[in-house]
């Protein structure tokens, strides 16, 4: 099993964020997603690991979230 898999396997999945996307980019991105044998929701769920990665200098682990950056 992947580390990914391990990760997405011991977070919970209950928060619903839902978004406003033009319906071109929404049609190709699933059509992106689904080439990548993936579904929207595990990308988008990798895409905001990715940022909060990217913006704490931090690693995402399931539990407490990372501290907010300052501005």
């Amino acid at each position: 099993m992947t580390a990914a898999r391990r990760r997405a396997s011991t977070e919970e999945r209950t928060a619903r964020l839902t978004i406003l996307v033009d319906p071109r980019k929404k049609a190709f991105f699933e059509a992106l997603c689904a080439q990548e044998d993936q579904t929207p929701s595990q990308v988008v769920r990798r895409l905001i690991r990715d940022y909060i990665e990217k913006r704490t200098g931090e690693p995402w682990l399931p539990g407490e979230p990372p501290k907010l950056p300052k501005r």
